[in-house]
Order: structure tokens, then sequence, then C-alpha cells
């Protein structure tokens, strides 16, 4: 997994390389005389930090909390913050943070108060500041173990910044989550805005009154793809998306409103986003909807700068490695500082400026933990092709989870290349003739759903989140529908049939788990309904579904997805076509409904697979069971151990029959990734996703990958082995041709020696599903540091339920009202 993260950080740095750190020549000196005579502007030096990423920069990595991401990696930072006065070049030292880091200045609307996150020597954490253009009067605002930053001014006299304070990790990532908070001027009242399970980021306020934002999201879709402009008010509600949901490698970072215009300009930082936000300065247009590609237009050749803003409806400050540039909307430029050590950083005008419409708070309810959706009509929207009035009955509403840590660039024991992060189920809600739903639901939570048909299968998932502040009405026209205006701002039509009514409430699931385990919950399942056939002696349709280790999952979870009886979001781009992703494109679940081989499956076992599979077909159904990076290297092992037998013997005695193909080995492993994607694309008709995971009933990996070949439980029992293997000899000769003769043969007996060496690394220390597994010390240090563990936990010895200790932990993240305590300390 840790290759996808390295590919993305080479094509970033490549991108990075092929631009100079020195700024152009002035090409135009009308540039400057644009400015104000006094024109002062104020901006921030600072170490680089290390990490690829865009949003690495706060915090520790989540295996090693003493390994800093923060600017200068741990090292004493050089940072300042500086007042520049253009025309004499005259430079001032507002405030030297003496060892300590400074990030994100904001001026205020006085031109003299200057907001920004500063963490002091010796310590790890930002928290905002204030401090006067003169270096007079700083101040405190925000205080605890939590970084604060990227704030600015709202109108309402308040502040809005990103925090850690939501007490989650990145799914993908060894770095922790901020999203948006806000509180007054004197760092009282903090609240939090965002439902989001990763990163929102550099906020800023429209003329309108909403905030605009980048917002990170992959619900069961690529988790490198999509980072578009969103908003929402100042109070949280009305979160809507403003540009690019639907494009995918860019991330659209630093966006700033263009005064005299309905316009924004912004970092659109290339792939899954460059280190400090680097990328080509980008006027968007909102007037041709949230999804029209020509409506950003980028300015200039660059493709390095970061921090953009306008001084006026051409006129463009942004910085650019050592410089600070201005910019006219053709892409000419001049250098106005260029700094002889450190990159410079968030260059802002020192001027007074008007505030922006104040949007009062509506709406809310402070007493209440809930809030209502209104859908006006589930089948208008896109990609909706033969959905019919009448198909869709009901939505399952789902809730994606956020993490307490995480240790993987990849799903590792979440899911086989499918979501990165645990799904809950909610329940159902009914959707009536004319398509209208209206119900009820809880605040606070990230929420998603799927469109039910009469039989309760998927006709369409959600592949992005919603959520609603306490006691919000929100209301959305369709079904993916082209969202050309804040959803809420049109009240539904009073003719709705669901409105005719009150909302409904979700209908729960009680007999079942709302968050699902695969071995605890799926495998006794397939136990009693699948495993008399397919199993290792017999091996009904060339498939083993037995309980069993192999070299990451078990054997049987493996078998459902490689031979395509299970289908996911993959990891693959949004909007999916109507009943190609969940319960109706999964062909395990007709042969449940329909019987199979003369098999009955209970109301309940069928019941349990189809929400298991809705709710993103887990393996560990416990952030407990993600491995970090030392047990990874671990149980590595035992994949080094099988995969020697196998490749060994295979070279010596199957290749002459399975042979390599150009695209793929025997494995199922890529040779040559850009012609594999090529004609997989064709074949499917559609873009692919960069690491989507596609696999055809009959490719090779369907029958050869290394979880179908070896059982670390019962390494007697492996594929491998037994198929090959004589009848005479106690095995199954496959199309009557035995490789070994007997269980003698030195090959054999050196690839079960291999295996068994693969299971000695289970044995002496149990993986997660098998007894005496113990969580990893670095998901007990989180449990610890958010309070749901007692500091004095011993994880080798006390006792501990990775399920309840994970719900304890979401729990602690609703409303206070359902939880009984104040979510903000």
């Amino acid at each position: 997994m840790f290759t996808f993260k390295a590919r993305l950080v080479f094509q970033v740095l490549l991108l990075m390389a092929c631009r100079t750190a020195a700024a152009e020549p002035a090409l135009e000196t009308s540039l400057l005389d644009a400015l104000p005579k006094e024109f002062s502007l104020v901006f921030c030096t600072r170490l680089p930090y290390d990490d690829g990423h865009w949003y690495a920069n706060i915090g520790y990595y989540s295996t090693n909390e003493n390994a800093k991401a923060y600017c200068g990696n741990g090292k004493p930072d050089k940072s300042v913050l500086y007042r520049y006065q253009v025309a004499s070049k005259e430079k001032r030292v507002i405030f030297d943070a003496q060892g300590g880091g400074i990030r994100d200045p904001a001026v205020h609307y006085d031109g003299k108060t200057i907001l920004f996150s500063y963490r002091p020597a010796g310590t790890d954490y930002y928290n905002l500041y204030t401090i006067q253009a003169d270096g007079s009067n700083l101040r405190q605002i925000t205080s605890g173990p939590w970084d604060d930053y990227e704030a600015c001014w709202l109108p309402d006299g308040g502040i809005v910044f990103v925090s850690t304070r939501c007490k989650r990790w990145v799914g993908c990532w060894f770095t922790q989550v901020g999203i948006l908070h806000r509180c007054n001027a004197d760092g009282s009242g903090i609240q939090q805005l965002s439902a989001n399970i990763e990163h929102d980021n550099t906020p800023c306020v429209l003329p309108d009154g909403r905030i605009l934002f980048m917002r990170w999201e992959y619900v069961d879709r690529s988790q490198v793809e999509y980072h578009a402009l969103w908003t929402m008010n100042p109070d949280g509600t009305a979160v809507n998306v403003y540009y690019g949901n639907m494009h995918s490698w860019i991330a659209m970072l630093d966006p700033q409103a263009i005064p005299d215009t309905q316009e924004v300009i912004a970092s659109f930082s290339p792939g899954h986003g460059a280190n400090e936000h680097r990328g080509p300065p980008t006027i968007v247009s909102p007037l041709r909807g949230p999804d029209c590609k020509e409506a950003a237009i980028r300015i200039g050749q660059r493709n390095d700068i970061h921090d953009p803003y306008p001084l006026s409806k051409d006129l463009f400050l942004m910085a650019c490695w050592k410089s600070v540039l201005l910019m006219d909307r053709n892409g000419k430029e001049v250098a106005l500082y260029t700094d002889p050590d450190l990159n410079v950083h968030e260059p802002r005008p020192l001027l007074p400026r008007p505030r922006e419409k104040h949007i009062p708070s509506r709406f809310l309810n402070p007493s209440s933990t809930d809030g209502q959706f209104i859908l006006q009509n589930v089948y208008v929207g896109r990609n909706m092709k033969e959905v019919h009035p009448g198909d869709i009955r009901k939505l399952l509403v789902l809730e994606v989870l956020p993490k307490p840590a995480n240790f993987s660039g990849g799903m590792d024991q979440t899911t086989h290349l499918g979501t990165f992060n645990l799904e809950r189920v909610l329940g159902t809600v009914p959707v009536e003739a004319d398509g209208s739903a209206s119900f009820i639901a809880p605040a606070g939570r990230p929420l998603f759903f799927v469109a039910l048909d009469k039989d309760d299968l998927s006709v369409k998932r959600m592949q992005s989140f919603c959520n609603l502040m306490p006691g919000e009405t929100y209301t959305c026209v369709g079904c993916h529908e082209e969202r050309n205006s804040a959803a809420d701002a049109k009240p539904a039509p009073p003719t709705l049939l669901a409105l005719k009514r009150p909302p409904s409430r979700i209908q729960t699931f009680d007999e079942f788990p709302d968050v699902f385990d695969y071995q605890r919950d799926i495998q006794p399942v397939l136990d009693r309904n699948c495993v008399a056939c397919h199993n290792a002696e017999k091996r009904a349709g060339r498939m083993d579904l037995s309980a069993g280790l192999s070299v990451r999952f078990s054997k049987s979870y493996m078998a459902l997805f490689l031979r395509r009886l299970v289908v996911d979001g993959a990891n693959g781009l949004g909007n999916r076509p109507p009943r190609t992703v969940g319960s109706s494109a999964s062909p395990l679940l007709t042969y449940m409904r329909n019987g199979h081989k003369d098999t009955k499956v209970s109301r309940k076992d069928w019941w349990t697979v189809w929400l298991w599979i809705e709710s993103g077909a887990l393996y560990a159904g416990s952030c407990a069971g993600i491995r970090n990076v030392e047990e990874q290297n671990y149980y590595g092992a035992a994949w080094g151990h099988a995969a020697h037998g196998v490749i060994t013997v295979a070279n010596k005695r199957c290749v002459s029959c399975h042979k390599n193909e150009k695209e793929r080995n025997i494995n199922g492993i890529p040779f040559n990734e850009e012609i594999r994607r090529e004609k997989e694309s064709k074949r499917w008709g559609r873009p692919l996703a960069a690491y989507e995971r596609l696999t055809t009933t009959n490719a090779p990996a369907s029958f050869f990958d290394m979880s179908q070949l070896v059982d670390l439980t019962h390494p007697e029992r492996s594929a491998f082995l037994r198929v090959p293997l004589a009848k005479a000899g106690g095995g199954l000769e496959h199309h009557g041709h035995a490789i070994f003769k007997d269980t003698n043969d030195p090959d054999y007996q050196f690839a079960l020696a291999c295996f068994q060496r693969g299971q000695k690394v289970y044995a002496d220390r149990p993986a997660w599903g098998m007894q005496g597994w113990r969580p990893n010390k670095d998901y007990i240090r989180e449990m610890k540091r958010f309070g749901i563990l007692p500091g004095a936990f011993d994880g080798a010895k006390d006792t501990f339920d990775p399920f309840k200790t994970d719900q304890n932990y979401w729990r602690s993240l609703w409303p206070s009202l359902e939880r009984g305590i104040d979510p903000l300390k």
C-alpha cells in the first residue's frame, strides 16, 4: 500500500522540480503603479515540512508520537511574522517566534489586527493568537492540546478556523484530521461546524456571507481524487458544493473571493495536492454551475504558487517559494519581495476592508440533537438511466465513521481495496410514490443514503456525505441532481406527499449489529449455508469458503471479492450507474435469495449478508483491527513465507502451463500498469479511478491470488498443495493432472514447510479475529488521549472489547445531549 503514496509524492516532487524557486523578472512595471502609494503587506516565513501531502503539516505521526509532522518536523522553526512596505522596501518584524512556528496570518477588517496560528518553541500545538500590526498586544485566543489553524475573521465578529479538536485521523495516512470550527473573537464559544471525517481546509468568507472551503472526502470512492470547494453558513447549516465535486485529481485550496465579481481565485494543487498547497493559480466562476470545467481558468504559466489573495478584480498577491508576487489576470507578474533564506507564506494586504454580508443563525435548535431531511424527488438526477418512477421505495441511512487512529496508506484490515472507513447502519425511511421523503436524522454526523427497490436491493448509492446541525431542516432536489444553488434556499413544495404527514423516524434493524465484522458476523452464515460444498476438500466451483486465515485476510473473504460475488465501491469514481454497487450487483445475495443447489437460507442470514454488503463489506469491524507499522511488518513475514513457497515451486512446476501474460502474472499482479488500465478502461466502458480494484470472474487473480492458494490456519488444506496433488495421494488432481504424486514430493514438502512458517507467525502473535489478539500500543495511546480508555489501561493485560471501545469513541463525538458531556472539552 505504501507504493500508492510513494508514487503520488514522486509525481508532486517532479512537478515542483520543473519550476525554479526564483521569481521571474518584472514584465510590466504598471502592475506596481496599481498599488496604493503606502501599500504594506504582512506575511510569515517558516521552515518546510517533509511530507508530500498538502495537509500533513500538523501534529505528530500515528506510529511515533515523537516524529513531528509540523513545519520543521521537530527542529526549531525559523518563523517570523513580517510587515513589508513595498515602495520603500522596508521590512519590520511584527513577531519573532524564536524557534516556534507561525502560520496563516489573516488581517482583520480594521486593517490593523492580525489573527494567526502560533506554536511556541518547545511545544507541539498551534493555537490562535492576535497581534497588532505594530507588534503590540499579543493575545492568545485558543488553547489546549489541539492544532487550531487556517483561521479567518467572520463578519459577525467571530472566527472560523480548522482544528483537530474533532479527534480523528486521516483514513489513508499517518496524520490527524482538522475540520471547521468557529469561536468568538476572544476564543470563547468554540463550536464544531463540520461533520467531515477527512480534512476541511483554508476557509474564507464569500461576499454573501457564506464560508467557502476545501473539503476532502471519499465515501466509497477514490481516496486521492476529490478535494472540491464547498460552502456553509457561519452556523454550520446549508452545506453545499460550490465547485468541482465531479472533477478528480485537483486539490482546490486557498480560495478567496475576488472583489466586484462573483468569482474566486484558488490554488488548483495538482493530483492529490502538493506540499504547501502549490499549484497553478485558477479563477473559478460559479455562474455556470459546479461541474463546468470551462468555469475554472488558470492564469499564467506557473504551477508553484500558493496562498493567492485578490487585491482587486484584476490584481492578485500570491506566494511562490521565497517570493511574494503581484500577478494580474493575464499572468503578468512582478516580485514584490524575495526572502534571502526562507519560503514566504500568506501575503496579505494591511488595509481596512468592508465586512461581508452577515447571515444570522436561523433554523437551529440548540436543545435538539436531530434535524430533518426533505427529499423532493429521488428520480431527479444524473446517471439515473432506466430508473423509473415507482422503482425506489426506501432509503437506507448509513453513517461513515471517523478513525481514532490510522497506520496505513491503504485500507489495511478494514476492507480489500474498498472503503477506508467503517460504516454504520442506521436504518430505513420510506420514499413516497412521487419520489419524496421527509425524515428525522441525527445531527452532527456524516450520513449518506442508498436508494432501495421493492425487494430492498440497491438502486443508487450516494458516494458523498451530508450532515445536519441541531434543529436544521435541509432540502435536496433529488438523487445526484445538478446542484446549481444551495438546496435549502428553495423551500420544498408543500404538495410533496412526504410533507402531508409528520416526518418519518428511521426504522432500525434491532436484531443486527450496526457495524459488521466479517469473521464474527458473516463467516458463520457461510459455515451454515455454503461450506458443505465450498471447502478445501470439495472446492465446488473452484472455491473454498471455509474459515481460515490467509496472507492478510481470511481466504473466504478474499474469494467473495475475487470472484465478484460481492460488489462494493471498489475505491473507484463516484456517481456509479444504477444497480452497479451493493446488494443488487452482488450475486451472493441472489444465490441466497433464490436458493443455490437446494440450499435454503434463513431470512435472518440473508438480511445479515445484505446489511454487511450495503455497509461497505467490512473485514475488521473495529478500528482496533487496523495494524500499526510494526504489526504490518511482523505479519508481512507470513506473506513472505507463503510467497516464497508458492513462487519457488510454481517457477519449477507450474509456469509451463500457467504462463504469465504481458499484463499480469499468475498471482494476479499487473506487470504493466498502463497497459492494464487502458485495457480495463475499455472493457468497463468508463474511466477508472487511480487505485480502483477491477476483477472479472475469470481473471487470473480469481484463482491464483495468494489468498486463494494458501491457508495459514491449516497449511495442509492450502489449494496450492491439494489441487495439484494426485488423488491417490489424497489430493484433488485438478483436470486429471497431478504435479505432486504424493505428499512426499520434495517440492510439496518445501511449500508446506514455508506455509507452516507463516502459520507460526500467527500462532506466536494472534492476528485480528484470532483468540488471544491484543490491540496495538498506538491505538491504545489515542484512545487514552481521547478519554475513551483509562490512563492506566494496560493493552497486554487488561480486558479489552474492541467493538465496545470503538462505539464509545464514536458516541463521544455526538452532540452533547446524546452523550451527556460537553463535546468541546
